[in-house]
């Protein structure tokens, strides 16, 4: 009996954090019948922003309908907020979609396209006090679900996003045999990773060296496409 294709696609565009694209990509794969679309305008390389580039597997022109539609985040958000033709890719693709899925500011991407009016939602911890300006309630969690709207939190979190949905469709079973797959047993160095656990000394100097500015050309760009 052939399997009918569960249809995963992400929407890239230029200086998108890699991790948060592939990260979730590497498990949602495996999942049983999950064929991945990695979409964008072009069929040009999208250059990430660690400067290696993607190359995407269909445009956006060409793209099938999305089971599962994931806009992950990244440096190149605040100017693809002004993109008409990625944010009605989303909006189209998100109409007919089973579930509606971001990491990290991609969270802004759904806002603008209207996906998150009204909804519990989550980003990056730097962007988190924006989320209001795109309709969204604040919920400060790793993985936050809202109806078939979910949001992951930053970067890594894009990981236990993918394990959660793969329990959703297929079972703990099958989440916890792709874990142990793919060797997902965190034990990071050191204590910390969010602005809770980390010292507030480095809180506060990721702050001042990035997050501050980043912030305020986030925050532009969402009045300039209000």
């Amino acid at each position: 009996m052939t399997q009918t294709p569960f249809h995963v696609v992400f929407a890239i565009f230029d200086q998108i954090t890699q991790l948060d694209f592939t990260g979730p990509a590497q498990f949602l794969c495996r999942m049983p019948g999950a064929q991945v679309h990695v979409a964008s305008a072009t069929l040009d390389p999208v250059v990430t922003d660690v400067g290696f580039a993607i190359v995407p597997t269909t445009t956006f022109a060409d793209c099938p309908q999305a089971d599962l539609l994931c806009v992950p985040g990244g440096l190149g958000v605040a100017p693809a907020l002004s993109d008409a033709q990625l944010i009605n890719f989303v909006r189209n693709q998100a109409s007919e979609a089973q579930w509606v899925t971001s990491v990290c500011t991609g969270a802004f991407i759904l806002g603008r396209a209207g996906l998150l009016q009204g909804r519990r939602a989550t980003t990056h911890w730097g962007y988190t006090g924006l989320l209001p300006m795109v309709g969204a309630v604040r919920e400060d969690a790793r993985t936050v679900f809202d109806g078939n709207v979910v949001t992951a939190g930053g970067v890594t979190s894009g990981i236990d996003f993918a394990l959660t949905i793969i329990a959703e469709l297929h079972g703990e079973d099958v989440a916890r045999s792709l874990q142990l797959n793919f060797e997902y047993d965190p034990a990071p160095p050191f204590a910390g990773g969010t602005p809770a656990t980390s010292p507030k000394p480095i809180v506060a100097m990721m702050r001042e060296r990035f997050y501050d500015a980043r912030a305020a050309e986030m925050e532009a760009a969402l009045n300039a496409t209000a």
